[in-house]
């Protein structure tokens, strides 16, 4: 009722299982999970979500204790919020998912490293040994095979490819990735670099004790 007030169109399921359905049934701009739903539980049913589709996924916590956190943003989910959250937070959250799922041109802009372009005839086109980054098709390929980001993921990657060997910090990433105008949970960050490397390599982003994060050149 709350998001209905702000403008939104809202389906709703009591339980996973029918969540999923819903899910199967037509296309959404945004999923929001609760973690406790009864027969699939949230994080299963992110899990389930993930196998087909890249739908920013904004899960909603109880208690926020670390390891149901980690389990939900290690199940695919982009962002968390703790219950109860002030719906115009809520609110707020929602829109930075939903800007970070629509690309920005400014963005790719802002990803064109002279001496990453893979062609001067296709600056949109960055390349970084065997990973490709089209910044205008929104594609990544890695060694010619295609690889399927989550819209946070490829936020992030476009993030690291605009600073190239640049050292980003976990708060600058909140800000630029997550649209954080506070201080965020930096667990968030962390575990969307892991995802981010399962896909493109364990070694292409460094990780720099004490500083945060950098993309290998």
């Amino acid at each position: 009722m709350a998001l209905e007030r702000y403008g939104y169109r809202v389906m709703s399921a009591g339980d996973g299982l029918t969540g999923l359905e819903l899910f199967r049934e037509g296309r959404h701009d945004l999923l929001l999970l609760d973690v406790m739903l009864p027969g699939l539980d949230g994080i299963g049913l992110c899990r389930r979500i993930r196998e087909t589709s890249m739908d920013p996924v904004l899960m909603m916590s109880a208690r926020g204790d670390a390891l149901e956190v980690v389990s939900g943003l290690e199940a695919g989910a982009d962002d968390y919020v703790v219950k109860p959250v002030d719906t115009a937070v809520l609110v707020a959250r929602i829109r930075s998912l939903l800007r970070r799922a629509v690309y920005a041109p400014a963005q790719a802009d802002r990803a064109r490293p002279e001496r990453h372009r893979s062609d001067d005839r296709d600056p949109a086109l960055l390349v970084f040994g065997d990973l490709t980054i089209d910044t205008a098709g929104l594609e990544v390929s890695l060694a010619g095979r295609p690889v399927a980001l989550a819209p946070t993921e490829l936020r992030l990657l476009l993030e690291f490819a605009a600073h190239p060997g640049t050292v980003l910090d976990r708060q600058a990433l909140l800000r630029n990735v997550w649209d954080y105008g506070w201080d965020g949970d930096s667990r968030v960050v962390d575990l969307c670099v892991q995802r981010l490397r399962k896909k493109i390599g364990a070694d292409r982003i460094e990780t720099v004790r004490g500083f945060g994060y950098k993309l290998r050149r």
